[in-house]
């Protein structure tokens, strides 16, 4: 696929940035009383696009952990999610399949799942280079909690909104390290997680 190779301090430091944003997230979800204990939805159907090489690269270094049947069983999986993907495009429709990392309704690489993948559920902010801000209400059920009866409105002013905005710029800067002399000779990446899989590890 290319000579990118992922090196251990790049990994640990991308580690170390979910990390953190995961407590970030725990910290809101507590402040909210959100769990997912027993919800009745599953945030790994959802359609996701991602858009760095070090995340690949990143799921990749998880998936060579996986035995040899679970990682064709998952990248079988993903040949089916890429089919439906364009069965749904062919009919205009959005896509909806359990990701192919899903295994009886949990993650087979958690912890190394990109970061889309860790932005769903609490409420959330992100502001773009051309100074727009964007607000994302968390999942229905974080919704359901925010917005119920008797709430006032001090205290829905006093739910805590995780900025992406800087996780997201730690994440360009560790893509720009990794990359290296290859930042402008690569295309723009536009891949779901099944493609990454199909595609194979980028040090193939």
């Amino acid at each position: 696929m290319s000579d990118l190779t992922l090196s251990a301090t790049i990994a640990e430091k991308l580690a170390t940035l979910y990390q953190e944003m995961e407590h970030g997230y725990d910290r809101v979800a507590a402040n909210i009383g959100l769990t997912c204990a027993g919800c009745p939805d599953n945030c790994c159907d959802s359609y996701f696009l991602h858009h760095t090489y070090l995340e690949w690269a990143y799921l990749w270094r998880g998936l060579q952990t996986l035995a040899p049947s679970a990682l064709e069983a998952a990248i079988a999986r993903a040949r089916l999610c890429l089919a439906h993907y364009r069965e749904a495009e062919e009919a205009e429709q959005w896509p909806s399949i359990m990701c192919p990392l899903n295994q009886d309704g949990l993650c087979v690489l958690y912890l190394h799942r990109p970061m889309i993948c860790r932005c769903h559920g609490v409420p959330a902010r992100l502001r773009r280079q051309d100074g727009r801000a964007l607000h994302f209400p968390g999942c229905f059920r974080c919704q359901e909690l925010t917005a119920r009866p008797g709430r006032s409105a001090s205290q829905a002013a006093a739910i805590v909104q995780v900025d992406r905005t800087p996780l997201l710029r730690r994440l360009a800067r560790l893509e720009d390290e990794f990359l290296d002399d290859q930042r402008g000779l690569l295309p723009r990446l536009k891949m779901t997680l099944a493609d990454m899989l199909v595609v194979g590890p980028l040090d193939a």
